[in-house]
């Protein structure tokens, strides 16, 4: 791998890991459109490392929420009621939300890695995300105009409000985003709209129940990297991915969060849709 590629693809996955378009289904598709014939195929190492970025990014964002949210839960479990205090609550819905992916990864993760080498299936699968972001703005949209009353309670204090019910039902939707091509921050946050969540309370749950899946599936490769060894001969690349990836995803999430504010997702389906077609148009005239 070369430092442009490592480049490019840290910057892809900086972006793509919180905007609602796929980060692994273009961390597929972008080497293959490109030609850089095993490049993110098997590359553990750099797979690792832009993952931690994404993560630094993320905490790097949210640090006071986590740290509100670390003392709460701490505080909870001390006076044997963890669920009292809103930021303990959320803390424990993360966590709880957590459990759907983990659970489906560790069951069918073989199943899942195959879908990686096969860019017409990621292709495809980019038109879930697509649904699903569209579907959740239909819902959304008929949602408000039975709640207009309610919209500013509603947008200031969701995650307060939230239920296990809610949690698990996001969790759900990450779960979902395993596969290659659908959107991990897509399905959460179609799947928070669906709960009655405005976008941005959506989103920010979303990025937030994505630490513990990013920090799961970063432990498990980092555990067969530090197995196969050989991490030396990299150091240049992997530290240009790790930083392109944790720059560009703290940005992303800033910007994502101001625009859901009021703009919709379904620019986002269309990206998803186009990108999609666009994939298997080249897939059908390459052959492969």
């Amino acid at each position: 791998m070369t430092d442009i590629q490592a480049l490019i693809l840290g910057i892809v996955q900086g972006a793509t890991e919180f905007l609602p378009i796929s980060s692994s289904g273009h961390l597929v598709l972008v080497p293959w459109l490109l030609d850089w014939h095993g490049v993110g195929e098997s590359n553990m190492a750099f797979d690792v490392l832009v993952h931690l970025g994404t993560l630094a990014a993320v905490f790097g964002y949210f640090w006071r929420d986590f740290k509100r949210m670390i003392g709460a839960a701490w505080s909870g479990v001390r006076r044997r009621d963890p669920m009292a205090d809103p930021d303990s609550r959320l803390a424990w819905f993360i966590l709880g939300g957590s459990i759907p992916a983990g659970l489906a990864g560790l069951a069918l993760e073989d199943w899942f890695e195959g879908l990686f080498g096969n860019p017409a299936a990621v292709a495809v699968l980019l038109f879930g995300t697509a649904g699903l972001l569209c579907l959740a703005e239909r819902v959304r949209a008929r949602g408000d105009a039975s709640r207009a009353h309610d919209r500013r309670l509603n947008t200031l204090d969701t995650l307060n409000r939230m239920k296990w019910a809610d949690a698990l039902w996001i969790g759900a939707a990450q779960a979902m985003a395993i596969l290659p091509g659908i959107s991990r921050s897509g399905a959460t946050i179609a799947a928070g709209l669906v709960r009655g969540f405005d976008r941005a309370s959506a989103a920010r749950f979303s990025f937030l129940l994505g630490t513990p899946a990013i920090i799961g599936a970063a432990a498990l490769q980092l555990l067969d990297l530090l197995q196969a060894g050989a991490l030396e001969s990299q150091i240049k690349v992997l530290l240009i991915g790790f930083a392109s990836a944790a720059v560009v995803g703290y940005l992303t999430i800033h910007a994502l969060l101001l625009y859901v504010r009021e703009r919709s997702l379904n620019i986002f389906a269309v990206y998803c849709a186009l990108f999609g077609a666009v994939s298997l148009i080249i897939y059908v005239v390459r052959g492969n």
